[in-house]
């Protein structure tokens, strides 16, 4: 019931109350004040909540929007399609852990070719056979094999009382008579050497091979 409703209820009420008060011996409009007050009240309390939201006594506020459900749906398929087309896509991420990989395990490779096949007279970078021709830069430098393509060629074809272990090795009495490697084993050495002088030979890790 609303204000209105309410008025025109008071008119009947009225009517009553007249009735009710001269036997009270009251004036009607306090007696009838103190009848419809509370029912008034709730009334047009009530109205004016359905006023509020909306006119159907319902709280739109818990209903959804239609925009709300839609961005909802697409909001993960797009987030993913941005960040895959970003700079810091997963294959970018992931590319430079797969490059360590690859140098870590090209570092152990060159590490047991070393073993094999020259730990025998350069032991941690020395020169059991020539102490001025080690493996350490400054006697790199000072011989002229401190580059990686001139300590390839010197283990390929070999130089003084360094035997050559490519191969194609020529002549044969400057080449060892044991093993030879392959070109890619010569470049991994030659890799690793360097790698290792410009360190200052640390220890060489032993993988158990």
């Amino acid at each position: 019931m609303g204000f209105v409703g309410c008025t025109a209820n008071w008119r009947w009420q009225y009517r009553g109350a007249r009735w009710s008060a001269e036997r009270r011996h009251t004036r009607p409009q306090q007696f009838l004040t103190s009848l419809m007050a509370p029912t008034c009240a709730m009334a047009t309390t009530t109205a004016l909540s359905k006023q509020i939201v909306g006119g159907t006594g319902q709280d739109h506020s818990i209903h959804k929007h239609p925009q709300v459900k839609l961005f909802k749906y697409l909001a993960p398929p797009l987030i993913a399609t941005v960040f895959a087309l970003s700079p810091l896509s997963i294959s970018n991420i992931s590319a430079p852990t797969h490059v360590a990989l690859g140098q870590t395990m090209d570092a152990q490779k060159a590490g047991t070719l070393f073993r094999r096949a020259c730990i025998g007279c350069h032991d941690g970078g020395g020169n059991i056979i020539q102490p001025g021709a080690t493996l350490f830069l400054k006697d790199l430098q000072r011989n002229g094999v401190d580059t990686e393509e001139e300590i390839y060629r010197v283990t390929y074809f070999g130089k003084g009382r360094m035997p050559g272990f490519g191969e194609n090795c020529t002549p044969r009495g400057q080449c060892t008579f044991g093993p030879r490697l392959q070109e890619d084993e010569i470049k991994l050495l030659a890799e690793f050497v360097k790698s290792q002088a410009d360190q200052n030979w640390p220890t060489i890790e032993d993988n158990g091979d």
